[in-house]
């Protein structure tokens, strides 16, 4: 039987709404279900992230592939349909999706059969920040210059949604917080009508784009979103933080991606905003006292540049 790893069984306790122990028990199972089905076989330590568990396995035909178990929610369940669209290009080739009722969790199970990469290398270890950006912002370039499919959420729908829940949340905000949450308000607001029609990534930071056989680096765990692709910057621009010129480090950063991407930068830093909103919202939601700081650093250096 397949082993749940104690962390994993942990994010699962703390974010009950997305899985909850239920899931947790069920896993085993599922894996065990899955790999019979798949006539697959495991191959190496289980891995796994804030709510999926991926089983590297080896198939019948003796390729090498990992098989992701995850609960089907709203998060979760686009990722086939946005791989499926995107057919490996700049990122992990799905091999076969499907899925079935989980016995006792209130989520069907997604399983994903997936090419295999290496889970040990990823951009993080990657010594210069500033090539491993390059990196990422070609991968981002290639997967925004996918029309994004019928039938997935879409950053219309998310940022309408950011600006109904703002009138009730951001009163909770500290006050220098709320501030720049009404500023990104107005900024989504501003944006909405044109939400964009790209296929995004929505989560693309180092961690998440891993070294691979058929090309060196490809990103992996997609949110898949429909929209624009200036919504897809804030993860990058906080990944390894600067202990020093936070200012410069940010633009610099901006601008690599907005150039690589081809963005219009005024819409980029609108967009760029809305992430900010939109985790700012969660915190609140969330009852943390303060928004992330990090991210208020990032808007004040990019709406303040010209100072």
């Amino acid at each position: 039987m397949v082993e749940v790893p104690e962390e994993l069984a942990a994010h699962h306790l703390k974010y009950a709404h997305d899985a909850g122990p239920a899931w947790t028990a069920d896993l085993p199972g599922l894996a065990e279900h899955f790999l019979d089905r798949w006539g697959l076989r495991p191959d190496g330590a289980v891995m796994h992230g804030m709510v999926s568990l991926v089983i590297p396995v080896r198939r019948a035909d003796g390729i090498l592939a990992a098989l992701k178990l995850q609960p089907a929610t709203e998060e979760n369940i686009g990722e086939g349909p946005g791989l499926r669209a995107w057919a490996g290009d700049g990122i992990v080739r799905l091999l076969d999706e499907a899925t079935v009722p989980s016995p006792t969790s209130p989520h069907q199970a997604n399983a994903l059969l997936l090419e295999r990469l290496d889970g040990d290398r990823s951009l993080e270890a990657v010594p210069d920040s500033d090539r491993a950006l390059g990196i990422l912002a070609d991968l981002l370039a290639r997967l925004a210059a996918h029309q994004g499919p019928e039938g997935l959420r879409t950053l219309g729908d998310i940022a309408s949604d950011m600006l109904e829940d703002a009138p009730e949340l951001l009163p909770r905000a500290h006050p220098d917080d709320r501030a720049w949450l009404e500023r990104s308000a107005a900024a989504v607001r501003e944006l909405v009508d044109e939400p964009g029609d790209r296929l995004l990534h929505w989560d693309l930071h180092f961690d998440n784009v891993l070294a691979g056989a058929r090309e060196p680096w490809l990103a992996i765990d997609p949110k898949p979103l429909v929209g624009d692709p200036g919504f897809e910057l804030m993860p990058a621009l906080r990944n390894r933080w600067p202990s020093t010129d936070v200012r410069r480090t940010v633009l610099r950063r901006f601008d690599l991606m907005v150039e690589r991407l081809g963005l219009e930068r005024e819409r980029a830093v609108g967009w760029t905003l809305g992430r900010l909103l939109q985790d700012g919202l969660w915190d609140l939601e969330d009852g943390e006292a303060r928004i992330d700081q990090d991210e208020i650093a990032i808007a004040e250096a990019l709406v303040n540049r010209s100072r």
